[in-house]
């Protein structure tokens, strides 16, 4: 049954979907890719790292690493 809909103002969208109408089947899609050093990450109460020597090379050669645009 094909839904009716009227005039609609979107001031944004932070992630999720949004659908208007009919739907049989929605897969949103995301990607991302984090640089972090030794020790960078941790999460907690009283983290003690001990880091002798840390490099980290954002350095990426590919052109995708992730292509989701034909990904159905």
């Amino acid at each position: 049954m094909p839904a009716i809909v009227g005039p609609i103002n979107i001031n944004s969208v932070g992630g999720g979907v949004v659908n208007f109408g009919d739907s049989f089947y929605l897969s949103p899609k995301s990607t991302g890719k984090t640089n972090a050093g030794s020790g960078a990450l941790n999460t907690g109460n009283w983290i003690i790292t001990n880091n002798g020597l840390s490099s980290t090379n954002p350095f990426d050669p590919d052109v995708a690493d992730q292509n989701i645009t034909a990904n159905a």
